[in-house]
Parts: structure tokens; sequence; C-alpha cells
């Protein structure tokens, strides 16, 4: 049988009898609730801290089969993996994050190192690959939980401890040759997960700086306000353009002159050739070398078959201070979903040159896994238990049972036997079978 159909006793011991019926609901009250009223029984909150949760065991089973598909697509590239501390020193964490290093976790101090949660998986790669010089070339995945201060929204995703899937390749190669894979990659697993339909928003480090170079930025202004272009995927212009213009004192008139380029958006190749022929980039080398870089990158996306999931938008600015090129970002288009970003990621060439050494130029992106889980908890639960395709917590392939008593011995031979030739067996207690795949499969 196979895994994830209805399940079906197909070895008993004797004849199964009917099921014992469940207690019914809200009867009189437990033992453990009259302790718990006890005099002097301190009652604990067993709520988990804020930006947490809990899993049962049916969404571990489809988290299981997610952090399959993702490891399987990441091997399948010649990826491998790596696992660094789950907290770093604090000074390796610090000036890698713009505004949002003031999300990063700090640690009491003990008497000893300072130190803090990790944000990401880039930056603790970044400081692995620099204390292991003798590393040239890597491509590497890397699954494991990070932290952040941030204000947590549940229902769409966004916790303060999360997973995060990443996908990296260091080294020196042809221009745009890994980026190009790297979306590749992304897609791979976005088709994958079945997730519906997405989109993959594309822009480049030096078409933003030559960008606001044109508009009259000061140079020392360009993070952050690329940290409140950022914000366009949630707020409206004026709001932006308030940030810009009240809190980071951006001279009006020059906020005006961005607006048009931001709202530059569409297919990769033709709004490329369209901002070439109009020459509004002419006046910045900066921003016509990231033209170029995007030009050799879209004839690649062309050649992976990937062009139509993409799209050139002016807009996107990734608010961390390390990419240096290519920058991207995958979103659903079914606004009931509701989870926005679903990827991320772009090119840090300097980042492991920042740690000492040097320079070993990287590429990269993270899977927002959390989201992932909580589009996939919608549409199992909108499935029927029949279905064959629903996800189970525990995909047993043969039930062995029996109503009779002193055959617990005969069970557990027969048990012994389907295991050991990969059989997923199960043999619960009768009278209490029913109630446990209600509740937990």
């Amino acid at each position: 049988m196979s895994e994830g159909a209805p399940e079906t006793p197909v070895a008993e011991v004797q004849k199964e009898q009917p099921a014992a019926p469940a207690p019914a609901a809200g009867g009189a009250k437990g033992k453990g609730e009259e302790k718990g009223k006890k005099k002097g029984r301190k009652a604990f909150d067993l709520k988990t801290p804020k930006g947490t949760v809990d899993y049962d065991p049916w969404q571990m089973a489809i988290r299981e089969k997610v952090f399959g598909i993702v490891t399987s697509c990441f091997k399948r590239h010649g990826a491998v993996t790596i696992e660094t501390p789950v907290f770093e020193l604090r000074e390796t964490l610090m000036g890698k994050y713009g505004e949002d290093q003031k999300l990063i976790y700090d640690l009491a101090d003990q008497g000893g190192e300072i130190c803090s949660l990790r944000y990401d998986l880039t930056v603790p790669f970044a400081r692995f690959m620099a204390s292991n010089r003798t590393i040239k070339f890597l491509k590497r995945y890397h699954i494991g939980r990070v932290y952040r201060r941030d204000q947590p929204a549940l229902t769409r995703g966004r916790y303060r401890e999360f997973y995060q899937c990443d996908f990296d390749i260091a080294g020196q190669y042809d221009v745009m040759v890994p980026d190009a894979e790297v979306l590749k990659v992304a897609t791979e697993i976005l088709d994958k997960l079945e997730i519906g339909p997405y989109e993959i928003k594309i822009n480049h480090r030096l078409v933003l700086d030559g960008m606001l170079e044109i508009c009259g930025v000061p140079a020392e202004m360009f993070r952050p306000i690329c940290s409140a272009i950022d914000k366009l995927d949630k707020s409206p212009w004026e709001e932006v353009r308030a940030e810009m213009v009240n809190v980071k004192k951006l001279d009006p008139e020059v906020a005006d002159r961005i607006h048009p380029f931001v709202q530059l958006r569409g297919n990769c190749t033709a709004l490329l050739q369209s901002i070439q022929a109009n020459g509004n980039f002419n006046s910045s080398e900066t921003a016509k070398e990231g033209l170029r870089q995007l030009g050799l990158l879209f004839e690649y996306l062309e050649a992976y078959g990937i062009s139509e999931r993409c799209v050139f938008d002016l807009s996107l600015a990734r608010g961390l201070d390390y990419y240096t090129g290519l920058i991207f970002e995958a979103t659903t288009l079914d606004k009931k979903v509701g989870v926005g970003s679903i990827a991320g990621g772009g090119r840090y060439d300097n980042l492991i040159g920042m740690f000492g050494g040097e320079i070993v130029p990287s590429v990269g992106f993270s899977v927002g896994i959390e989201r992932v889980f909580t589009i996939l908890e919608k549409q199992e639960k909108g499935k029927k238990k029949d279905d064959a395709s629903r996800i189970r917590a525990c995909p047993t392939q043969v039930l062995v049972i029996s109503p009779d008593k002193g055959v617990v011995t005969e069970r557990m031979r027969i048990c012994a036997e389907l295991w050991a030739v990969d059989i997923k067996v199960r043999h619960p207690k009768l009278k209490f079978y029913e109630r446990q795949e209600e509740s937990l499969y």
C-alpha cells in the first residue's frame, strides 16, 4: 500500500470486533483538574514564548516532507552541507544587516565572550569560509534555525524562531553563471512544493546605486534610502517618501526624482531593452555595468527555461548591507495566501573578505520555509480524509490488531517479521485505535 493511502488492517490475529466508543466530551471533571486546584499548588503558564510555537505530529510530517524535497533539490545540484553554532560572537554579526541589526538577539554576558543568536545562515557561512581559507570553491546548503526580535505574525508564517533553508555558491566563476543556477534551484524547489503561482522579482545593486546616483542621493545615504525603497512592496509611495524625507532627511526634490524609476517593472528582457534604448541610465557607469550583467543573466534564464517566472523590478532593494550584485525575491501571487515573500537572496562578493583574508565571491538564497509550511498546512486542511494525497503523521501500511487477550506475543512476532522487510507497521490497542486516528493522524 502506498504511503498516504487510507489505512485498513491487512493483517489480523483474529476477527476484529467493533472499537469501544470514545468517551463523551465535556463529562465530569477529571482527577488532574481537581488536583490542580488543591491549595498551594503552583499554576504554570504553559504558553510558548512570543513568536515561537509547538508543532504536533501532523505538522511535523508536513515539515519532514518539505525538508526532504528541499534537500533533494540541493543535492541534485551538487551541494554539500555544513553546520555552524546557533550563536556567534556578537562582533561577527554586527555591521552586516543594516537597520535590521536591531533585531538581533543578544545573549546575557556570562563573564566570558559576548555572543548573540544567529540572525541568518549567510553570515555564519561567510565566517566559516573565512576561517577555512584552503576552501576556494564550495556549493553548500544549510538547514537550521535562526532568531530575530521581529514583531511576529504567526498566521503569516512570521516568527522569532524559525528555520531557514540556504543554498550558496562560493568561488570565482564566470559572470552570472552561478547566479543563474541559484535562481534555477529556487524555481525547482517552489515548483516541486506546489505552493501555487509565484513570481521572482529581480534587480541589481549596481543598478540601484546608479539610479540613486542619477537622482542626486549622496553616496553615504545609498543604504538607508535602499532600506526605505525596500518597503514599497508593503507601503504606498507616499509613506516611503515621507520616511525618506522626514526620517532619512533626504531632499524632497531628490526623493521625487526616485519615484519614476521605482515604478519600472516588467518582462526581464523587454524592460532591459527599453531602459537601454531610452538612455535614462547612461550618465552612470555603475548602472550601465549592472544592466550589462543583468543582460547576461536574462540570457541564462532563457537557457534554463525559467525566464517566464521572473520579472525585472526596480523597486526591489532588499535592505541587507552585504549584497553587492544580483538581488531577488520570490512572492506568491495568490492574494488569499497572505504570506508575502517565500524566498530571497543575492550576490555578496565582499562579505567573506570582511572577516580578513582574500575576497571570495558568493551568491545564494534562502527559502522562507515557515511561510511555505503555512501555505501547505492550509492546503492539507482543505483535503478530504479519504484523499490519498493527504499527508499523514504516521504513514502506516499495516495494522496488526486483535480483539482477544493473550495474543500479544503473536502480534509482536508478526510485527517483527514485517518490520524486518521495511514495512511500516503498528499494533495499537484496539479500543483506542479509532480515537487515536481521529486525534493525531
